[in-house]
């Protein structure tokens, strides 16, 4: 268990600081490990900023750091029903069903998923390309349905 993923964010001065930042594959998504692995740390040397929200280690693409509690809030509450967008590379095509089973919202142990907004682009004949808007994004979503992702953030 990290820390820093649970501290809140806040504002020391009347400035907010938010950063936009290209979150590299094979990266964790706080600031430190205790195993050495890559963290923001080695990317962004500013400190008193948390990410507002998450990306697994195996995924890519724009987080949004601050030391703005309200936005973090509004970025990351489920509440606040804002969505996020992610290109998701699949493995193989999945059928339209299980297409459908992410667009009505899947059941969990804890509860149902929301639903998503889910466009497909293919990239060739074993391989598509998805377009996922979701109001939140549960670690086990992204292969409850039987697909092999690789979550890209837009």
């Amino acid at each position: 268990m990290n820390i820093d993923q649970y501290k809140k964010p806040k504002v020391t001065d009347s400035r907010s600081k938010i950063v936009l930042f290209n979150k590299p594959f094979n990266v964790l998504t706080q600031f430190t490990d205790a195993t050495g692995r890559q963290t923001l740390k080695d990317f962004i040397p500013i400190p008193d900023i948390y990410a507002a929200g998450r990306l697994d280690k195996d995924s890519e693409g724009l987080l949004v750091l601050t030391n703005n509690g309200k936005l973090q809030s509004k970025l990351t509450d489920p509440k606040k029903k804002t969505s996020k967008t992610y290109w998701v590379q699949v493995e193989g095509i999945p059928q339209e069903g299980q297409l459908q089973a992410l667009r009505d919202g899947v059941e969990l142990k804890d509860g149902l998923t929301r639903p998503a907004k889910v466009e497909s682009m293919p990239l060739a004949a074993t391989k598509l390309k998805l377009l996922l808007k979701l109001m939140q994004l549960r670690v086990r979503q992204k292969t409850l349905v039987g697909i092999t992702t690789q979550m890209m953030h837009c």
